[in-house]
């Protein structure tokens, strides 16, 4: 397993007055080579949340086990673990600096103290990983459309070869192309690389379509744990903490209501679809 977050609280603003308990007692074991998705409303606590895992943040009650190491040991490499857990921020193009797209990649690399050779090697993995071509290489990352510029970014993470990839809204501010394309492409990663990936978003069709498990947050608790579909039955419970389902969990819903006997779980577009033509091909349906 990969990730233990074991009775972690977080306090902001502990020694004033005005406290601001941001985590209450979490509990969470996140296991190699997942797609989870971390949802909730504006204030809930999932950016604190994600901000735990490679050390950002230290909680003020509990422990963080990373492989098994405990990352609040005064001896656990805490470099090492920003190298292993890749965390990419909402709006991460704001983050590039350099005069040229290759030597943004090769940035985090060269903090590790590789030889010239092994950074570039990495930068130029990286980049062809999220499917930026040889002739963006050496162009300013700023010329560089919107969607461009978010694959930049997490190249740069990639080029660290991390175990996990953390990524706090990553389509925020995209067009719907730009939002299906960024997401694909790390899905297509995360199933390729095995690597363990946990999106933070506030779509619900977007966490529906791509991720295998779902972390609803509230005010600093998880309120569910579980996949998509086991999530999803529970909108009328999601709407009272200011969430939702997926449109495609009501248009069934809807179904079910006028008489269909349909499957309510379903939570994509293709689900939903190949459930009413499986209802429409059953003898004595028309």
């Amino acid at each position: 397993m990969s990730i233990i977050i074991d009775h972690v609280s977080c306090v902001f603003d502990g020694d004033t007055n005005m406290p601001v308990k941001a985590l209450k007692d979490i509990n969470l074991v996140i296991h190699d080579g997942e797609f989870i998705g971390v949802i909730g409303h504006t204030g809930s606590g999932k950016s604190t949340l994600v901000q735990h895992l490679n050390g950002l943040i230290k909680a003020t009650e509990g422990a963080v086990y990373f492989n098994g190491e405990d990352i609040y040991d005064p001896d656990f490499d805490k470099k090492k673990l920003r190298s292993k857990v890749g965390l990419v921020f909402q709006y991460p193009e704001h983050q590039l600096f350099e005069a040229d797209v290759f030597s943004d990649v090769c940035f985090g690399p060269k903090n590790l103290g590789l030889s010239k050779k092994e950074i570039e090697l990495r930068a130029y993995k990286a980049l062809k990983q999220v499917g930026i071509s040889d002739e963006y290489f050496y162009q300013s990352p700023f010329d560089l459309s919107g969607g461009q510029k978010r694959r930049v970014a997490i190249a740069g993470v990639l080029a660290m070869e991390p175990e996990v990839l953390v990524l706090d809204e990553p389509t925020a501010g995209l067009d719907p192309k730009g939002r299906t394309e960024i997401l694909t492409m790390i899905k297509k990663l995360q199933t390729e690389m095995k690597m363990t990936v946990i999106l933070v978003s506030h779509s619900m069709e977007d966490v529906a379509e791509y991720v295998d498990r779902i972390v609803v947050m509230n005010q600093g608790e998880i309120v569910f744990d579980a996949k998509p579909d086991e999530v999803f039955c529970h909108y009328k419970e999601l709407e009272a903490i200011g969430l939702s389902a997926p449109e495609v969990t009501y248009i069934m819903e809807k179904c079910r209501e006028a008489g269909f006997p349909v499957n309510t779980n379903a939570t994509t577009i293709l689900e939903a679809k190949n459930e009413i033509l499986n209802i429409f091909s059953r003898p004595g349906t028309g």
